[in-house]
């Protein structure tokens, strides 16, 4: 299946110090290519994966579930791992969820997470009604490219295949009932104004993690695609210094 240009998976090989992120559910790299090329030229090994049906076609999207998904993120670590001395787990959206499932698997693994609009519940009709609409209609309206800055588009679906969706659910049950394995120390990313995300993502997220362990900075300026939105700048810059605070090479 040809990918979209511009929806190719990115990998840098820098320092010591790796970062691994995760995209959103009907989106690829490209919505956090910004971020890591950023990082890449801090001097981190960076690697950036294409999640298994994303980049191509909402009807490749619909042959897969989250297990898929999580699939490439563990590979992608491991292979991370491989090269670096620590990693750093990061993710938009769902991608966000992944990266906490990533850690409550992987323990001190994980050196640190940040996270942008993550995603732990079912904040829309869509995803509550999706176990039953999957038997009736293929896909639904796309949930892309919620972005506030002029002239920003985010490369993803204009569908949204519903047997996919239907999977998210287990996934978030699953992370938000084990979030209390998370030991890394979390950074949070949140928009004023999220219309794929609602608040009670964010409750269940500061519920389960301690205020030591949990810091959540506001991004007043964008949507849900804050990678490629206004506050994108300062979510770069807040991910790169939280890196160098709490990992080993900021230590030295």
């Amino acid at each position: 299946m040809p990918v979209l240009p511009g929806a190719e998976p990115y990998r840098h090989d820098g320092g010591k110090t790796g970062v691994l992120l995760c995209h959103g559910f009907t989106g690829c790299p490209q919505s956090l290519r910004p971020w890591a090329e950023y990082l890449a030229e801090a001097g981190l090994s960076v690697s950036l994966p294409r999640l298994p049906g994303h980049g191509t076609t909402w009807q490749e999207l619909a042959r897969t579930r989250w297990e898929d998904w999580y699939a490439e993120v563990d590979r992608a670590f491991d292979e991370l791992g491989s090269a670096c001395d620590e990693v750093f787990a990061m993710g938009l959206s769902m991608g966000g969820c992944l990266a906490l499932r990533l850690a409550e698997l992987r323990g001190d693994g994980v050196r640190g997470l940040v996270l942008v609009n993550p995603s732990l519940t079912a904040d829309t009709k869509l995803f509550l009604l999706a176990p039953a609409l999957k038997l009736m209609v293929p896909s639904l309206k796309g949930v892309g490219n919620d972005i506030k800055k002029e002239g920003a588009t985010e490369l993803a679906y204009d569908r949204t295949p519903v047997k996919a969706a239907a999977t998210l659910p287990a996934l978030w049950k699953l992370t938000a009932q084990n979030l209390g394995k998370v030991t890394a120390p979390v950074l949070c990313f949140r928009s004023a104004a999220d219309h794929v995300v609602g608040p009670a993502s964010m409750e269940i997220l500061r519920r389960a993690l301690p205020d030591g362990q949990l810091e959540v900075r506001e991004c007043p300026d964008s949507y849900h695609v804050a990678t490629l939105d206004n506050d994108a700048p300062a979510i770069f810059a807040g991910s790169l210094e939280f890196v160098r605070s709490h990992g080993h090479a900021g230590k030295e």
